[in-house]
């Protein structure tokens, strides 16, 4: 009994779903060319369980590239309504369509000639009628036993703002840097970090010239700590490495390494990495060459930095 009421609901909203896809039509197509062209931020507004799918779609939107914000319907009548300014536009969520708060503020902002959509259940309720646009949401029933608590119809409400969301996203050519500058914080964060914003800079990277002898090489590597120097040229290209593995076999071949100068002692090629390579990238590829250091170059092998591996796995990188 239990699993069966619990397929039933989960088939009645997974119904309600494929409902929308031939429910959208030429409105909904509007209603993204309206938000596209906005000057201000969309503002989403709705009441009760209407009201807590539009703040999460508000914030879908905000993420994916298209400035949005949540208005509480109820408050917006009690001093908010000043958080709707001209250049914005309203999204109004209510499956009823008779919510009266909700048909308020879309009056509201007709009188300030701010552009209006409502997304509801009703195309021929007030809430339709007070609208500019308006997307529908019909579906058969509600996954509640008494056809009464909105269960299939906010996620059907829910699915559609997904929808509308993802077509802005889309539309306005919002990449993968965008979306990173818009998580900067947490595992999203951590999962979009370059290897720009990790890498040590200016004195902190190791780095002698082809002429430094092998003792003062010795000692930036003791120095900056990262068991590693670069050598570079006068203009700062990179012309090799010496590390703590290249000096051991270095001085088990020839003890008189030390007296050397570090062009005569560096390792040729070897492997660097470019500063706009994803953070986790940068780790796999210490990972599979079994090193613990990579040297940033830009596009003419210039020196601009270099990573540790510590400096990832501090980030949370994994």
């Amino acid at each position: 009994m239990i699993l069966e009421t619990a397929r039933r609901v989960l088939q009645i909203e997974a119904d309600s779903i494929r409902e929308q896809i031939d429910n959208l039509g030429s409105s909904f197509e509007q209603a993204v060319r309206e938000i596209a062209d906005m000057r201000g931020r969309l503002c989403v507004t709705g009441l009760g369980k209407s009201g807590l799918v539009g703040q999460k779609i508000a914030a879908t939107l905000a993420s994916t590239g298209t400035p949005a914000y949540y208005l509480h319907a109820a408050e917006a009548s009690h001093g908010d309504l000043g958080m709707l300014v001209e250049g914005d536009l309203v999204l109004a969520l209510s499956y009823s369509g008779e919510t009266a708060e909700v048909v308020r503020l879309l009056e509201f902002a007709r009188s300030r000639k701010i552009g209006t959509i409502a997304m509801t259940g009703m195309p021929r309720s007030s809430v339709a009628k007070a609208a500019d646009h308006v997307i529908s949401l019909a579906i058969p029933r509600e996954a509640c036993p008494l056809n009464l608590a909105p269960t299939a119809s906010t996620t059907a409400m829910l699915a559609v703002g997904d929808a509308l969301a993802m077509v802005l996203s889309e539309k306005r050519g919002f990449q993968e840097a965008d979306f990173a500058a818009l998580h900067p914080g947490g595992e999203l964060g951590r999962r979009f970090l370059k290897v720009r914003d990790l890498m040590r800079t200016g004195d902190r990277v190791p780095r002698v010239a082809r002429e430094t002898p092998m003792a003062e090489a010795l000692h930036e590597m003791s120095r900056k700590m990262m068991g590693i120097t670069a050598v570079v040229d006068g203009g700062g290209e990179l012309l090799g490495v010496i590390s703590d593995g290249d000096l051991r076999r270095l001085i088990e071949k020839d003890v008189s390494s030390l007296s050397h100068t570090a062009g005569d002692c560096l390792h040729p090629r070897p492997r660097t990495i470019d500063p706009e390579t994803f953070a986790s990238t940068a780790l796999a590829t210490m990972e599979d060459a079994k090193i613990t250091s990579l040297f940033v170059v830009d596009e003419k092998t210039r020196l601009i930095g270099a990573l540790h591996l510590h400096d990832l796995l501090s980030a949370g990188i994994s």
